[in-house]
């Protein structure tokens, strides 16, 4: 079976920066687990803003700036990035929450199987896995509840609550 793992966002700003939570925190061996026991290809994205941020629509409704291009906060966060290096990882820097590239690039290599982890469950992993969805219903997208977070944990579990009822596979943690 040709499977992808694709690694969402977990970048210094969003897991203890200036997006941080400590539920995001809390996932960081999870994903580190997941990878290191992954044996199919390995995606990262990171979510890759310009200095420019807070007069984009999305900068005027979250006034906070995060994953500046080239900063600290950008990068993928050290462990998370060791686990993968040696795998190749394929990159893929989006502008915005989901990824018109990503879906695509996912589509070409023809998975059986598609994995979600990552932050944020409520706002990049849930515009991941509906946007490829779109392009790939036949294709089983899976979001594994313990290596995601969201901004809170109410709204991480409304977010796993809509993609089940789009047919995206959540599996539970625990």
């Amino acid at each position: 079976m040709k499977e992808a793992l694709v690694v969402i966002d977990m970048q210094n700003d969003f897991i203890d920066g200036s997006l941080g939570t400590t539920e995001a925190q809390k996932i960081v061996p999870c994903v580190i687990e997941k990878i290191n026991s992954f044996s199919g290809d390995l995606y990262y994205t990171r979510d890759t803003h310009s200095e420019d941020y807070l007069n984009t629509l999305e900068g005027k409704k979250l006034p906070i700036l995060h994953c500046i291009k080239d900063s600290f906060g950008w990068q993928i966060q050290k462990d998370v990035w060791e686990a993968g290096a040696t795998k190749n990882p394929i990159i893929i820097d989006k502008p915005t929450f989901a990824s018109t590239q990503l879906a695509q690039t996912l589509a070409q290599k023809q998975y059986d199987r598609i994995t979600l982890v990552g932050l944020c469950t409520d706002i990049c992993v849930i515009s991941n896995a509906l946007n490829i969805k779109a392009l790939l219903w036949e294709i089983p997208i899976v979001v594994e509840e313990a290596c995601c977070a969201g901004v809170t944990p109410q709204s991480h579990k409304q977010a796993l609550n809509a993609m089940t009822m789009c047919q995206i596979d959540i599996i539970p943690a625990g």
